[in-house]
């Protein structure tokens, strides 16, 4: 098996965020040439698929500047530093939902983007949700609207491109694939 691994010679720090931070790697790639990498470094985040008792979606419409337009998506977050995935879980789904969970299962986790960026995010199915509190308790830059849509509109939603998220997008498809596994 052939060594792909590409070794950094020189990192360079260019950026250091709030949410992120940059980095431009020079590196000696397999066949000996070398090349220039920039590197985005993220803490990680999770993303909820909450059902309610009437079977509906729990997701939240965000404004995502990057974009300039408002998504529809699965609560989720930023993970904090040494925080486990699963209790920034709860944490996001309580901040962004008012709802709790009796437990978080975790389904999978993926990378976003490993082309240049190293964030991953764990997805987690909450399990039998209460409606602790009516009011969302964001950060204060924070501004989402809470809806709860079925499963049918959160598709409908998919091909207008009001949903159009990797991680909304996977958590559609593990719910249709768990309703197939059902029947």
């Amino acid at each position: 098996m052939k060594d792909l691994e590409e070794k950094t010679i020189v990192k360079k720090d260019i950026y250091k965020g709030k949410i992120i931070d940059l980095e431009l790697h020079d590196v000696s790639l397999p066949n000996g040439n070398t090349s220039k990498r920039e590197i985005i470094q993220h803490p990680g985040a999770v993303a909820v698929i909450a059902l309610t008792n009437e079977n509906k979606l729990v997701m939240v419409k965000q404004y995502r500047k990057a974009l300039e337009k408002s998504l529809v998506e699965i609560p989720a977050g930023k993970m904090e530093k040494g925080e486990a995935p699963e209790i920034t879980a709860m944490r996001e789904l309580e901040e962004e939902t008012g709802y709790s969970c009796e437990s978080m299962e975790p389904i999978t986790s993926f990378y976003t983007s490993p082309g240049f960026a190293n964030e991953i995010v764990y997805l987690y199915f909450a399990n039998r949700l209460t409606r602790i509190h009516e009011n969302q308790a964001l950060d204060e830059d924070e501004f989402v609207e809470l809806l709860e849509v079925t499963i049918e509109e959160a598709e409908e939603m998919m091909k207008n491109k009001q949903i159009h998220d990797a991680k909304t997008a996977y958590a559609l498809q593990y719910i249709k694939l768990q309703r197939l596994n059902q029947k």
